[in-house]
């Protein structure tokens, strides 16, 4: 009776430690991969923690007192501040002028604020270069807020930069990079490997706007700045 108690209770115990066990790894789990979507927060280092010296512009476009690096990054951070709500719609004005906006606008505004106004710039390189663009009807109000013709004016009109996220030093908050789908600007916060944030919005349920998210993509196409 003893011997079948004991071998009841072994097996209750075993039971409840692969029970422990698996809620444990799928606690981790989780965490991994709220981790790895940002929604949990990453500790945020600076140039300075890799001796790395930030990049200044010798042009100020907009004549404000502040380089044009360091302009649009400011700018970005200025946008996100306004908490914008992610939703595509198409604006008679150009640039959205209410609580919305897309990843294109992040750029938009952090451009426009430094002096370079992308509804227009983007609108005459068309008319350039349309061969360039694969476009149908030129429409001014969203041409330049569509990631595939900004990487047409991109590659024509700024310097561009190694796609390598492991060459840490090439990449300096104020740069610009592009995914084949989606844009965004590059923040001067870095994670512990010297890999720069990006200051974008992707989606309606982004909690963050500046993310570690470049070693969890592998479809970044353009790297750029503005010259």
């Amino acid at each position: 009776m003893k011997l079948v108690t004991r071998k009841l209770f072994n097996g209750e115990c075993m039971k409840k430690r692969i029970t422990l066990i698996v809620f444990s790894v799928l606690i981790i789990v989780a965490l991994y991969v709220l981790y790895c979507f940002n929604y949990i927060p990453h500790k945020k280092y600076t140039n300075a923690d890799f001796n790395i010296e930030a990049y200044k512009s010798n042009i100020d476009k907009d004549n404000d007192g502040i380089d044009d690096q360091t302009d649009i990054l400011n700018n970005a951070n200025n946008y996100i501040k306004t908490n914008p709500k992610y939703k595509s719609k198409y604006y008679n004005t150009g640039y959205p002028d209410d609580e919305y906006g897309v990843c294109t606008d992040v750029v938009a505004f952090a451009l426009k604020d430094a002096g370079y106004d992308l509804m227009v710039l983007v609108n005459e390189d068309i008319k350039n270069n349309k061969e360039l663009y694969d476009i149908d009807a030129v429409d001014k109000n969203i041409d330049f807020r569509r990631v595939k013709n900004l990487k047409v004016y991109f590659d024509n009109n700024a310097i561009s930069l190694t796609t390598d996220i492991n060459e840490i030093e090439e990449w300096q908050g104020g740069d610009i990079v592009v995914f084949k789908k989606h844009i965004g600007i590059i923040s001067d916060k870095r994670n512990r490997k010297g890999i720069c944030f990006v200051i974008h919005h992707a989606n309606p349920y982004q909690i963050y706007y500046e993310e570690d998210i470049l070693e969890h993509r592998d479809d970044i196409i353009g790297h750029y700045r503005i010259s």
